[in-house]
Formats: structure tokens, C-alpha cells, sequence
């Protein structure tokens, strides 16, 4: 598997039970130093952002001094495979599970209501009924979400104020929750813009291509979202894109990295991160995840890639305050 990613075998070391569930704050805190924590990672499909995520949810349980063993399993974009992954997790008694996608997260929630879970890569935990609500959210899962508010309305304005866009294309896979949530955000976004959104649905990265061609002639724009099925195809869409010179904003860096145009955004990394501090206190003992609030993406900015800019003919202007991809 690429980016580091493996399935590791899990070590059980001694008989003690997981303490951070129970609430003995002061019990967990003592023999937290002594403990190798067993954690499940499920995550629906491999590609840079869930990838990014995943480093930063270790990193932040490295920080803190946690000592764990990650029993990661990836579906390969089949969501029945989420659902067994999530059994085996369960049936394995880890301490807790890291869900890397909303797919993941479902099958995950619908497997335990005992074992803690902390969720990252999801855009609509509410709709997704992961949770009932992003402030408090019940039961036995908590996490951060990928999405903010201001992420697509600044990309619908920078599209239209600025490069005169007036008909989107939006490919993404009708399947995923997490992809419906935001196009219905975009359509409803745009009906006060003059502005408006052509879908084209996938239900595989094979049919991505063929997707993003039948778009050509129907649309002067792209905005790739963060769904998991086509960003892990997002090769054939930029490929597509450029050759007929259409911008093409995405939902999260990585993806500018790759070869989209610009987006406004924010680290997967940086909430995999988040999600990791959120699971450093319920293993500690010292937060159940009933009482943790979903949290939204924390460091917004615009990045722009100058090879796509040029290869669309684009010309990048100062005052879009842009950072620019590595």
C-alpha cells in the first residue's frame, strides 16, 4: 500500500481493560504510561488527503505520549468492505476506532456502541447520523469534519467575480452522503448567484473519465468536492480539464497539488490532527466522546497551482492573495 500505510497485526499486552470509556478519569491517567493502546483505522479508500489525515491523527497521539498499535484497514471503495472492516475491529476489542471517511465512520457506528470512535474526512456528521449534533454528540463517537461554510462559498464567488464562470460541473459519486451534502450546499448557494450546477453522477473511479467528458460543451467551470471516489481518479478529471482549458476548483490541497486549479481550504492533515487530540482524551480518561463537540476545519486559505494556471492559459492576479502549491 502507498504512503506508509499497512495493515499492522495487533499486540495485546497484559489483561487491562480500557479505561477511558469507563470515566475513571484518574485510573486511566496513572496507567496510561504503562499501556500499548490497540487502535482500529478503517478507511474507505487510499489517496493523499485520507492518507495526510490518517499522519496526523498518529502524530497528535505521538505528541501526547500515547503508545499504540494501529490495526489499519483500508476498503478499497467498497462499502460492504467497510461494514466487515468495522466487524473485525469490534470482534478484535480495540480500545478505540479511527473512522477516515464518512462510509467508514457509518459502518463503524452501525458495528459498536461501546467502543469509542472518533471520526475524521466527513462533511455532514449530522445528516450522516453519526451524531446528533455537532455540539453534543451523544453516544460513543465524536470527530472533525472536512467541510466549512466558507470553503464554498468563497469558491463560488472567486469563480464568478473573477473568472466569469456561470455553469459548474460537479462530478461526484450520488452513493456518498458526504458528496450529496455538499452539492445540495453548492445548488443552494448558486441559486442567488446566477449561477448554476451540471451534475454528472459516477458510482466507480471507472466511470470518472467518461463523467468529466460528458461535460464538455455543458459547462465553463469544475469544482471537484471531496468525494473519495473521484479524488481517487482526480487524474482523469485534470487531464480532461486541461485540455479543454476549463478551471477546475477542488475541495481540499492535496488535490491542488495533483493538478487542480486552486482551492480554498485546509490541511487534511491538520484535522486528522484534531481528531487525533480528541482521541488522546478519551484514552486518557479524561473526556467521553458524548461530551467532545465535532469540530470544523481551523486554518482556511487559497492556494493556486501556477503550472495548471498556465497550461489553462491564466493568468494569476496579486490581489487573489494566493499561496501557490509545492
Amino acid at each position: 500500500m502507498k504512503s506508509g500505510l499497512k495493515k499492522i497485526g495487533i499486540l495485546l499486552l497484559g489483561s487491562a481493560m480500557f479505561l477511558g470509556a469507563c470515566g475513571e478519569g484518574e485510573k486511566a491517567n496513572s496507567s496510561v504510561e504503562n499501556k500499548t493502546f490497540k487502535i482500529g483505522v478503517t478507511q474507505i479508500v487510499e489517496h493523499p488527503s485520507l492518507n495526510a489525515a490518517y499522519d496526523g491523527f498518529k502524530k497528535a497521539l505521538e505528541d501526547a505520549g500515547i503508545v499504540a498499535e494501529y490495526d489499519v484497514q483500508i476498503a478499497q471503495g467498497d462499502p460492504s468492505a467497510s461494514t466487515t472492516i468495522a466487524s473485525n475491529l469490534v470482534s478484535s476489542n480495540v480500545d478505540l476506532i479511527f473512522a477516515n471517511s464518512t462510509g467508514s465512520a457509518q459502518a463503524a457506528v452501525s458495528a459498536t456502541t461501546e467502543i469509542p470512535i472518533v471520526f475524521t474526512s466527513v462533511t455532514d456528521a449530522v445528516g450522516a447520523e453519526l451524531v446528533d449534533s455537532m455540539e453534543k454528540p451523544g453516544g460513543n463517537v465524536t470527530g472533525t469534519i472536512d467541510s466549512h461554510p466558507d470553503a464554498i462559498s468563497d469558491t463560488m464567488k472567486f469563480l464568478k467575480e473573477e473568472l466569469g464562470a456561470k455553469k459548474v460541473g460537479m462530478v461526484f459519486n450520488a452513493g456518498e452522503q458526504n458528496s450529496r451534502a455538499q452539492v445540495d450546499a453548492v445548488k443552494e448557494m448558486l441559486k442567488e448567484m446566477d449561477m448554476t450546477v451540471v451534475e454528472a453522477s459516477v458510482a466507480t473511479s471507472a466511470d470518472v473519465k467518461q463523467a468529466t467528458e460528458s461535460l464538455i460543451g455543458k459547462v465553463d467551470s469544475l469544482y471537484i468536492i471531496t468525494d473519495n471516489t473521484v479524488v481517487s481518479a482526480l487524474e482523469s478529471v485534470i487531464s480532461v480539464a486541461n485540455e479543454n482549458k476549463l478551471p477546475m476548483m477542488v475541495g481540499e490541497f492535496d488535490s491542488v497539488k495533483r493538478g487542480g486549479l486552486a482551492a480554498y481550504g485546509f490541511e487534511y492533515y491538520d484535522i486528522g490532527y484534531e481528531a487525533g487530540v480528541k482521541a488522546v482524551k478519551i484514552l486518557k480518561g479524561e473526556s467521553k466522546p458524548a461530551d467532545l463537540p465535532v469540530d470544523i476545519p481551523q486554518k482556511l486559505k487559497f492556494i493556486m497551482n501556477k503550472e495548471t494556471a498556465a497550461v489553462i492559459g491564466l493568468d494569476i492576479k496579486d490581489e487573489w492573495k494566493a499561496e501557490f502549491s509545492e
